[in-house]
């Protein structure tokens, strides 16, 4: 792949990313439309604002938020998203946040999603359940019928850098070839 296409690819994949973290679709994700996706998760599996894996979801949420809002505005545009995401910000903060929401939806703490508790997630993420179901079949490798925490950060992470991903089914994108 050339690199003016991985930066056309990246760029779709952060434009992607962005429209589903601004929900009410004005071109700016604030504060509290950010934090309401650990609300979505939250509620999408049955866990109770009190647990301490929820807690620690707003934490890592929070994090992120005063990473991604450079300039500390309160609100960040599609400029500011496109300039922070990457790398280094998904392993700075992305990655502690997007792992703690696995977390959330890992009922029985053992490090892997069912089909059913990666399809609440990603549905409560804004996606469809068949792109869900897609992700969740490009994911599971090993056909064992869960998907590892890992595998699922990597998806992430490969998807917003790349934008090539076994996780593109769920940002409506093709998977890995």
């Amino acid at each position: 792949m050339s690199e003016a296409t991985t930066v056309t690819v990246t760029d779709a994949a952060k434009r992607r990313i962005f429209a589903m973290l601004d929900v009410d679709g004005d071109g700016v994700i604030s504060r509290a439309e950010y934090l309401a996706r650990v609300d979505r998760a939250a509620a999408a599996v049955g866990r109770e604002a009190g647990h301490f894996v929820v807690a620690a979801a707003y934490a890592a949420h929070e994090e992120v938020w005063a990473d991604m809002d450079g300039d500390h505005d309160g609100r960040v545009t599609f400029e500011e998203y496109r300039t922070w995401a990457g790398h280094d910000a998904f392993e700075r903060s992305c990655r502690p946040a997007l792992g703690s929401l696995f977390d959330l939806a890992d009922l029985d703490g053992d490090g892997r999603l069912s089909r059913e508790e990666f399809t609440r997630l990603r549905v409560a993420s804004r996606n469809t359940a068949s792109d869900a179901d897609r992700a969740f079949d490009d994911l599971d490798t090993d056909h064992d019928g869960l998907v590892e925490r890992d595998a699922y950060l990597a998806g992430i992470h490969d998807y917003l850098t790349t934008g090539v991903s076994p996780m593109g089914a769920v940002y409506g994108s093709p998977a890995r070839p």
